[in-house]
């Protein structure tokens, strides 16, 4: 017989199931390497010789929430992965949430684009040592005029996701962390693949 106290108790512990149900629906799983390796290959295979260095790709998965490291460096030929996080574009984000809900490939969006980019050169402005990219795709070609390119920025770092839940938005570019600027540069190069996407 369901008695008062029972009923209530059962009443509570469906309210904090219901409660807890949405925050596991948006813990992000981990990235599978194989998958990501799997899709480097295609896109490298897909864009041939406009791509003139195929060891190392880069992947933003875009899918994941900005706290969880998403960027990922893959090495092509030894099949390991090195994920740092990277911040993504306030027009995708409009309310800061962590989230990308949308890319763009118009000027004055503020948002992040998605497509296959080319590595280009370094540079020094505004933000220190930076590269710039060469759009290759529709959803992208803008990127060089946009002047969507890699650099550092203070919002990225792993105290503001763990505090936050998530870490500060770009105008569209690749941003990271001061310390883990330099190993993206050193280990992309010039004339490599970074992929923008939601996987």
């Amino acid at each position: 017989m369901l008695t008062r106290r029972s009923f209530f108790a059962s009443a509570c512990a469906g309210a904090a199931l219901s409660i807890a149900a949405p925050a596991l629906a948006e813990t992000p799983a981990a990235p599978d390497t194989a998958r990501l390796l799997a899709r480097a290959r295609a896109e490298l295979q897909r864009l041939g010789t406009a791509i003139p260095h195929h060891d190392l790709v880069a992947v933003a998965d875009y899918a994941a929430v900005s706290k969880t490291p998403r960027f990922h460096l893959l090495d092509m030929a030894g099949g390991t992965m090195t994920s740092l996080l990277v911040a993504h574009g306030r027009g995708s984000d409009p309310g800061n949430s962590g989230w990308v809900k949308a890319f763009s490939n118009a000027f004055g969006s503020n948002a992040s684009s998605e497509g296959a980019f080319k590595t280009a050169e370094f540079y020094s402005g505004k933000h220190g040592r930076s590269m710039r990219l060469d759009g290759l795709d529709p959803g992208n070609s803008n990127a060089r005029d946009r002047a969507i390119v890699i650099h550092s920025a203070w919002y990225v770092n792993p105290a503001m996701a763990a505090t936050a839940g998530r870490i500060g938005r770009s105008e569209g570019c690749f941003a990271f962390s001061d310390s883990d600027l330099p190993k993206v540069l050193e280990r992309l190069g010039p004339g490599r693949l970074l992929l923008s996407t939601k996987l």
